[in-house]
């Protein structure tokens, strides 16, 4: 459970009907598959050790009392192994049948939690046999122990992961409008449980899938789904063994319809209390019922099998991602549609270099422009060229403008630059921070004077992987009148320019798209330096590292707060064979060194638009104190070595 990882199983075994020993030897045989996959909790389905279709057989004594005798059978199998069982079976308390799940652990049944709800329409006549349970937590006497048995129990972890707490429900109990995991949850149990037998219908599954999903995020839980297979199959009714492991609203594993075995997927506690944490409407603990019964598993390294995106603000679907791209380039140009609104401003002054941020700035503001029904002249692309300007980068800053219609500004700077490094008294000739941050300092000086004379309002350019990274001139493209690029990172950046080039090709405006295609061609730079033999000599990620990289970090240390050692391990899975250990664990240190480093950067960052679950912005999204120290989280990232 290193790191929060817990690898959790649903299995579906070949039942027969009423076999209890038959069945009970399948289920000890999924417990083993489950447990040479690494599993550490294992679900199987509601009534698994009789059969659910047993129908008036659930009535007869000899099928009751074989299932409490398997179920010590099953419970003494675990003796000698490291894992959490939730099996079904049909048990027999206070002269009434109840569909339970029971909970073994090390040899021992530990508790038994009732089906809450109980159905008795159409296919399913399950009140003709079983009673409901409740809330009030009693003892069962189990072979001459005393056990637990009602729904308000929660199965809570010792010293190896103690944040995990384990609650069940039963099919049905997940169908109904107020299911007992909402209850289950606001108690603490971030793991949730269901022992089911669903039948199969035409679209059924997409619901059922829909429907743990839901249940995973709204409860903030892993949801660990297991149903009867095709052994209940007969007479009216086919079941298809559906199971699903969901995570706070994702699925990351579901078998394949019709078919039994073991699923499993590595579940992250630590991620669910990390999303808990950040959930102020999420209040924990707030019913004292619940009897809480400990278990302990062993700690181990949980071999990572989920998959882990390199590009975690990008989907990976590519419908996904154009759909996603056209939703953020709309929240952009409204933010700035509402700014310009307010303002009573028609005009906007944007710097335009010829990059990717700066291209995808000046495609929002021309979105902006034409939500407000204003002529697109008003858009003042201004290109600034200086001492590193190569021609490719001018060439497409000039087509640019020229192909959205907006009107195109051009301010050579070279001579002001000179003429402000001798008034400071600094040597032209030695290009160092100073000779570079002149010249950002000096666009940003251009565009303000010139929104003044035009009434216009300056675009800012700089995205979020370069204000968490603290790449900007402070002072210089750092400051704007609205910062339409400050929630987009830049790994999503080039992803949104692609989606302005698809579009503009299928709308046949080929020379638009063949300029912005040649933007997302051209290395990442802000051209502050001379050019070699008139190519880009300065590369951003050759200074700083790779941006796909830095925004991976960036994501799971602000998304969830998880510590250098945890971000370092998943990134060595979602990047193998791009980067290795030592170049991942270089840049992650030159990562938080200037995270801390370069907050006072991000204190006063102007007004722009939150796109995603992360942002930097000072009013609300990141309130870090601009001197706080970074020796802890380098200390760890210190201790890791390669």
């Amino acid at each position: 459970m290193k790191d929060g990882f817990v690898k959790a199983a649903a299995v579906t075994p070949k039942v027969r009907v009423a076999d209890v020993a038959y069945n009970t030897e399948k289920i000890i045989e999924g417990i083993d598959e489950a447990c040479v996959a690494g599993a550490k909790i294992i679900v199987f389905p509601e009534l698994v050790i009789s059969g659910y279709t047993c129908g008036d057989l659930l009535l007869q004594h000899t099928l009751i009392d074989e299932c409490k005798r398997a179920l010590k059978k099953i419970a003494e199998y675990t003796s000698g192994l490291d894992v959490l069982v939730f099996v079904g079976l049909p048990y027999y308390f206070r002269d009434k049948l109840y569909s339970v799940a029971a909970a073994v652990h090390r040899g021992l049944c530990i508790g038994m939690v009732p089906k809450s709800f109980i159905p008795n329409y159409s296919e399913f006549y399950e009140a003709r046999y079983f009673t409901p349970g409740n809330s009030s937590v009693l003892t069962t006497d189990f072979f001459d122990t005393g056990i637990p048995f009602g729904t308000h129990i929660i199965f809570e972890n010792g010293e190896s992961l103690p944040g995990l707490k384990v609650a069940c429900e039963i099919c049905e109990d997940a169908w109904v409008a107020a299911p007992p995991s909402i209850v289950h949850a606001l108690a603490g149990a971030n793991v949730i449980v269901n022992l089911s037998a669903s039948d199969e219908l035409v679209g059924k599954d997409f619901y059922r899938r829909q429907l743990i999903a839901q249940a995973s995020g709204s409860r903030i839980v892993s949801y660990i789904y297991a149903s009867a297979g095709d052994g209940e199959s007969g007479q009216d009714l086919v079941f298809g063994g559906h199971d699903i492991i969901a995570e706070n609203g994702a699925i990351l594993a579901e078998s394949k319809l019709f078919s039994t075995g073991v699923i499993t997927a590595d579940i992250d506690i630590e991620r669910l209390t990390s999303e808990r944490l950040r959930r102020n409407t999420f209040t924990e603990n707030v019913y004292d019922d619940y009897v809480r019964i400990p278990f302990l598993i062993n700690e181990t390294k949980v071999d990572i099998t989920r998959k882990i995106e390199p590009l975690p603000f990008v989907p990976h679907d590519d419908a996904e991602r154009k759909y996603r791209c056209e939703e953020i380039a709309d929240i952009q140009a409204i933010g700035l549609a509402g700014r310009l609104r307010h303002t009573g401003l028609h005009n906007a002054t944007v710097g335009l270099s010829g990059g990717l941020d700066s291209t995808l700035a000046l495609l929002v503001t021309a979105r902006a422009f034409d939500r407000l029904g204003l002529s697109r002249d008003g858009i003042k692309a201004v290109t600034m060229p200086g001492f590193g300007t190569t021609d490719r980068t001018y060439d497409n800053a000039v087509s640019l403008a020229k192909t959205l219609g907006c009107e195109l500004i051009e301010v050579d700077i070279k001579q002001a630059v000179t003429q402000h490094m001798s008034d400071i008294k600094a040597d032209i000739n030695v290009h160092d921070v100073t000779y570079e941050n002149a010249q950002a300092r000096e666009r940003t000086q251009i565009l303000m004077d010139m929104a003044n004379k035009v009434n216009a309002l300056v675009v800012g350019t700089g995205d979020m992987s370069e204000l968490a990274l603290g790449w900007a001139t402070y002072n210089g493209d750092h400051m704007s009148m609205y910062g339409v690029n400050a929630g987009v990172p830049k790994t999503l950046v080039r992803h949104l320019v692609a989606y302005f080039a698809a579009e503009a090709g299928e709308a046949g405006n080929e020379k638009l798209k063949a300029v912005l295609e040649d933007v997302l061609d051209t290395p990442v730079s802000p051209e502050l330096l001379p050019p070699s033999d008139g190519q880009i000599s300065q590369k951003t990620e050759d200074i700083v590292g790779p941006y796909e990289l830095h925004d991976f970090f960036l994501y799971y240390m602000l998304r969830f707060g998880f510590s250098p050692s945890k971000i370092y391990r998943m990134a060595l899975i979602a990047h193998e064979g791009s980067y290795d250990a030592a170049t991942i664990l270089k840049w992650l240190r030159v990562f938080y060194r200037r995270f801390f480093s370069q907050q006072f950067k991000r204190s006063c960052l102007p007004d722009g638009p939150k796109v995603g679950t992360v942002a930097v912005s000072p009013r609300g999204d990141l309130r870090m104190p601009s001197d706080a120290s970074a020796a802890l989280w380098l200390e760890e990232i210190d201790s890791l070595g390669v």
